[in-house]
């Protein structure tokens, strides 16, 4: 009852929140909300004023910089993001990614082809979704005189890079309060910063904002927080008597001392100062509340204390909301929108860049919580009213999307693949040069050949499947039942992912997946994990036997020397028997039991709460008890057909689908029976209808 008193939801999605361990205020706001205000502010990041320093004399001394990114869908959606940015200021700016045999990560290569198409005046290379494991490159870049900013989200090693500046929200010093977001994320954080930067006046600015309130025993509690580009910097809060001591004898005239002091209404703040400190004391103070009355038109005649219980941040805070709270939060709503009024090409940009850190939320596996959902609702809002970034409508276009609404499952499995693909079949600058070419029939040509290559990436997948498969099971039982690893030469390189997963889904354990580059030499692979073996760690206890190595904790890559392979399946067999893997609940959770008279279509509304699904966010599940079959059609030309039913649930007739289970008609129950079933809810088009659809997991007759 708490939450459908507090948020209005209803008591089904309130129960099925409660059930999901889903019950802090932070937690509901992130599916309530989609507004990217709701989002973490850039600067929170702790080098993120550096990095902003940095490029902005870059661009202000015209400096030759390079953008190093990776080559599948979240590193090229990241130098994509940041490539137009500082293509717009004018920067003379140049990208690279891994093409072909590179290894994963900046190279020596790279960085040596940049000296050279600069004629040695290339000053400053930036990482995207990559860098922060690549000390020896970068110690080379540095030592040419190059300056390196590394953007990356992958595991940090170590020993870190000595880069001129690192942003990566899982360093544990990074000041973020979110470390589960994409390398294009973080590079989209990078860019808004930038813009805030370059068109904002309290850039850089110690503002300290201010209040007074009266209390009951005759006191007065003045509360201040600094603030440095919108980020809080400090606290203050004292109670103090009238007349009770000098201003220069608290901690309040050190606290405001060298700062920009907002209040809210300034002749009744510096009324309830005069009281507490005299008459003599001349706070020199910037009133906003006439400033933000033209901005925000409903907070004009507001004291704080009506503002602090209509924000609708305060709306999801766990402990009461404090007047001071209240002004911060208007505060920094009020300069965002200030910031889009006067430059509102801003606001069109960040659509543009938002669906792109939202397709790599998707496609990089972040866990569907946080701000991740912020980011993955704005890409669908932006891909379903018709502002979809050039590139992407080509790809829709192709995709059998277009006209449709496009869902979080349709990006997973359909764009997203096809943006992988050329990264994959070695030529992943196709999926970059979509995403930031100005010819439209130049984007369509692109379009077109990426659409190909994923053609061709699929067959390379069932060839590697079948030629490993007996592989895969030796190495099952040889590596104590705990890892598999498949190894030769015929894996096509731009799959041992996929197929490294595709093992890792089969068997139910850790797998790895190694080919070998074109002169023989070195062994590359990828390792899909599961079961809270951390991929990462377990690469990392090779010691300094990888030429590179890195990732996350579910997916990594390496690469290594050909000639240690033996040595290698030797020291996987040893630790694989100390690996300890947790043993997986195959039972289905089930989030609600909804009778037969409440299975409407206003189910989807519902559903809708909680999309995106992905990571730690799975798909709603559903029982029913007793449910009639109404109808039962056998569909599907395949040797594994589907069974379509409809179910009789009083007012409505409720379709479904149980996919490959045709054989289950008559066998185990026909028309007229009543079922126990699991099911999801999903949306069902055709001919341009839109009906609600159930798809059954399990049933089983009564």
């Amino acid at each position: 009852m708490k939450l459908h008193n507090s948020y209005g939801i209803d008591l089904l999605e309130a129960s099925i929140f409660v059930r999901r361990g889903l019950t802090s205020g932070q937690d509901i706001m992130y599916y309530l909300e989609s507004d990217k205000r709701f989002t973490h502010l850039p600067f929170l990041f702790n080098s993120m004023e550096d990095a902003v320093s940095r490029i902005s004399d870059a661009i202000e001394e015209k400096e030759k910089v390079l953008i190093f990114g990776d080559k599948d869908v979240d590193g090229v959606t990241s130098t994509a993001i940041l490539f137009s940015y500082l293509k717009d200021q004018g920067l003379d700016v140049q990208w690279r990614l891994p093409v072909g045999e590179d290894a994963y990560g900046l190279s020596i290569d790279a960085i040596n082809e940049f000296i050279e198409k600069t004629d040695g005046f290339g000053s400053l290379i930036i990482t995207v979704d990559c860098g922060i494991s690549n000390i020896k490159e970068i110690a080379y870049a540095r030592n040419k005189g190059i300056d390196v900013i590394v953007t990356d989200h992958h595991n940090p090693p170590e020993e870190l890079p000595d880069a001129t500046i690192i942003i990566d929200p899982k360093l544990q010093d990074s000041g973020y309060p979110f470390k589960d977001i994409s390398g294009a994320a973080v590079a989209y954080k990078l860019v808004s910063a930038l813009r805030f930067s370059k068109f904002t006046a309290i850039y850089n600015q110690d503002i300290t904002l201010l209040d007074v309130q009266p209390e009951q025993n005759g006191s007065f509690r003045v509360d201040c927080i600094r603030t440095r580009n919108l980020c809080q910097k400090r606290i203050f809060s004292q109670s103090f008597f009238p007349g009770e001591s000098s201003i220069y004898n608290t901690k309040l005239a050190d606290f405001l001392r060298g700062q920009q002091i907002f209040v809210w209404n300034e002749k009744l703040t510096k009324g309830r100062l005069a009281q507490i400190f005299g008459t003599n004391v001349d706070f020199q103070v910037f009133d906003l509340q006439p400033e933000a009355a033209k901005i925000i038109p409903s907070v004009s005649n507001k004291d704080l204390s009506s503002i602090k219980n209509i924000s609708k941040i305060a709306k999801y805070s766990d402990t009461p909301v404090t007047e001071i709270q209240g002004f911060y939060n208007l505060f920094v709503t009020f300069a965002e929108k200030t910031q889009l009024r006067h430059y509102p090409k801003h606001e069109a940009d960040s659509i543009q860049d938002l669906q792109l850190v939202g397709i790599a939320a998707l496609a990089d596996i972040m866990p569907m919580q946080n701000e991740n959902r912020i980011f993955v609702k704005n890409t669908l809002n932006a891909l379903n009213s018709g502002k979809t970034r050039k590139g992407i409508a080509e790809l829709i276009a192709r995709m059998d999307l277009a006209g449709k609404p496009i869902t979080s499952t349709d990006l997973s499995w359909k764009m997203i693949p096809a943006l992988n693909a050329s990264g994959r079949m070695g030529q992943s600058n196709l999926s970059l040069e979509l995403l930031i070419a100005d010819n439209p029939a130049e984007r369509n040509r692109l379009a077109t050949k990426i659409i190909e290559l994923n053609e061709q990436r699929k067959i390379f997948v069932a060839d590697g499947e079948m030629l490993t498969a007996r592989q895969a099971e030796e190495s099952y039982k040889n590596f104590n039942g705990k890892l598999c690893i498949v190894a030769d030469e015929k894996i096509n390189r731009g799959v041992t992912g996929i197929l490294a997963a595709k093992i890792m889904q089969k068997y139910n354990v850790p797998a790895i997946a190694i080919t070998f580059t074109e002169d023989g030499q070195t062994a590359v692979g990828s390792m899909r994990s599961c079961r809270s073996c951390v991929a990462t760690d377990f690469l990392d206890q090779f010691g300094d036997f990888f030429y590179n190595h890195g990732g996350h904790n579910a997916a990594a890559g390496f690469s290594f020397s050909k000639l240690k392979l033996n040595e290698f399946m030797d020291k996987a067999k040893e630790l694989s028997s100390r690996l300890k893997l947790e043993e997986e609940e195959t039972a289905i959770d089930i989030d609600a039991e909804i009778p037969s008279n409440f299975i409407t279509p206003e189910l989807l509304k519902t559903i809708d709460t909680f999309e995106p699904f992905g990571e730690s966010n799975e798909e709603l599940v559903f029982m029913s008890r007793s449910l009639k079959i109404q109808d039962a059609v056998i569909v599907g030309k395949t040797e594994r057909q589907h069974l379509k039913l409809v179910f009789d649930c009083g007012k409505y007739k409720f379709p479904a689908m149980f996919w490959g289970e045709a054989d289950r008609l008559n066998r185990e129950f026909k028309t007229g029976d009543s079922l126990n079933i699991l099911y999801a809810i999903g949306r069902n088009i055709f001919n341009g209808n839109i009906t609600p659809q159930m798809i059954l997991m399990d049933a089983e007759k009564i």
